[in-house]
């Protein structure tokens, strides 16, 4: 059951793809919630201020313009604000974008990470940290037929994203050691969607396809995902929070639709759900990217009853509804 008190939730990078949906769950739900995020133009910033614009007509939201990596300004307002639940889904995105720009990952990701912690440990009754981590610490990981656990070594992370995230992983373990508060990193399997990022393949497909313009398949079209739709997700952040782990715990959890799609395959999907075939341009892997991912959820499933439940062909519909009713049928400016 939710745990719904007065105490306002945190809600780190509220303005973009899992923040908002999250902040919108938890605003439906009847919680307060603080959402903070500092809407740089990493994508269209066009787009986090409609998102914004959503969770601002919410009773109960309230916004404020932050840094993460400002840990003054986020130790003060998790202190004045009483906050004692916090959902830090704010960091720098994206595999490739790290190889030409690693030091927006030093700050946004570990530099913000610590903040939070920061945060945490000194707020007064704190309960539960939430964090988002991601499937990438599993490295280039072949498939083999079962899903990634959460038990399986996680030592050779081949992007600097995926480096910066299993090192927020040891951070929280020790924060959790030495200061007592209770911890979950939460895994993120690919995450798609209505209101979702512009640097997804799927969504950067749409806008090329309605464009009249050719898609480049990366990995020859030989990689798989697994495609997870953004309301499952939400559920899984939410059970999470319900349920904290024992003080002093670092709860690792992933968190994906647990049924693996090849590349191929999506975009046959998007293709049927658009009604426009898709000119090719075959490319080989780039750097940083791995060539599958495939969650085995049974440990989320067994502490909140997680089971995702929106199929890949209904949820690339339900997407393309959103971008022709957001963006028309032409691609974003």
């Amino acid at each position: 059951m939710p745990d719904t008190d007065i105490s306002p939730i945190l809600v780190t990078g509220a303005a973009g793809f899992i923040g908002h949906a999250v902040s919108r769950r938890l605003g439906e739900r009847g919680e307060s919630v603080i959402g903070i995020d500092n809407l740089n133009d990493y994508y269209d910033p066009a787009l986090k201020a409609a998102r914004l614009a959503n969770l601002n007509a919410l009773d109960g939201f309230r916004f404020a313009e932050m840094d993460i990596s400002d840990a003054d300004g986020v130790k003060t307002l998790v202190a004045d604000s009483g906050v004692q639940r916090i959902i830090h889904l704010a960091a720098q995105a994206g595999v490739r974008y790290s190889i030409d720009n690693p030091f927006a990952y030093q700050k946004s990701n570990l530099q913000g990470h610590l903040s939070l912690l920061e945060a945490s440990r000194h707020a007064e009754n704190f309960r539960h940290l939430v964090y988002a981590s991601s499937s990438s610490v599993y490295g280039d990981k072949p498939m083999g037929g079962v899903g990634f656990t959460e038990d399986e070594p996680v030592n050779d992370p081949i992007s600097l994203y995926a480096a910066t995230k299993r090192s927020c992983e040891l951070m929280s373990q020790s924060y959790a050691k030495l200061y007592g508060f209770p911890q979950t990193g939460l895994r993120f399997f690919t995450v798609y969607g209505p209101w979702g990022r512009p640097d997804m393949a799927y969504f950067g497909f749409t806008r090329k396809l309605l464009a009249g313009e050719p898609i480049e398949v990366y990995g020859e079209g030989r990689m798989a995902r697994d495609f997870t739709y953004i309301d499952d997700i939400v559920d899984g952040i939410l059970g999470a929070l319900d349920r904290p782990p024992a003080p002093h715990s670092n709860r690792i959890l992933n968190i994906g639709d647990s049924r693996p799609v090849g590349l191929m395959e999506m975009i046959r999907t998007l293709e049927e759900s658009l009604g426009i075939e898709a000119q090719k341009i075959m490319r080989p892997m780039q750097p940083g990217d791995v060539t599958a991912t495939f969650a085995d959820v049974s440990k989320l499933h067994a502490l909140t009853g997680y089971e995702p439940k929106v199929m890949l062909e209904d949820g690339l519909q339900r997407f393309v509804r959103w971008y022709r009713d957001f963006y028309g049928n032409l691609p974003p400016a």
